[in-house]
This record gives C-alpha cells, sequence and structure tokens, in this order.
C-alpha cells in the first residue's frame, strides 16, 4: 500500500529588520493582522490576502524542522 501523500505547508517564519531601529523579529509570512516593531512601533508587515506585505528587510527565512 501506498502511503497519502500530505501537501507541505507553505508558509513559514521570516525575520525582518526593523527600518527604522535595525531590530530584527520574527514574522509569520501570512500574518492576517498588521505586526509592528516592538522597539519602535514602526509598521513591519501588513496583512495582504493570503501571504503579508513586509515593510522591513527581510534578514533570512527560518529554517522549518523535518
Amino acid at each position: 500500500m501506498s502511503e497519502p501523500t500530505i501537501p507541505k505547508p507553505t508558509s513559514e517564519f521570516i525575520q525582518v529588520e526593523c527600518p527604522d531601529c535595525n531590530k530584527v523579529q520574527r514574522v509569520f509570512s501570512h500574518a492576517s493582522t498588521q505586526v509592528h516593531c516592538q522597539v519602535c512601533n514602526c509598521l513591519l508587515a501588513k496583512p495582504a490576502g493570503g501571504k503579508c506585505k513586509i515593510l522591513g528587510k527581510v534578514v533570512e527565512p527560518e529554517k522549518k524542522a523535518v
């Protein structure tokens, strides 16, 4: 018997650098609410109907655990 295939999620956590204070913060790629910097309250990401629009600099996506 063959095992059923389970689709892999396309969402991930992304490390985003704030353009104002350069603080790095993790943001969910499909965030449904606005994400603000915890230090200076600058807007880092806003929802865009599916994937969110990242307004800061993407440092590096998080590696998924296997």
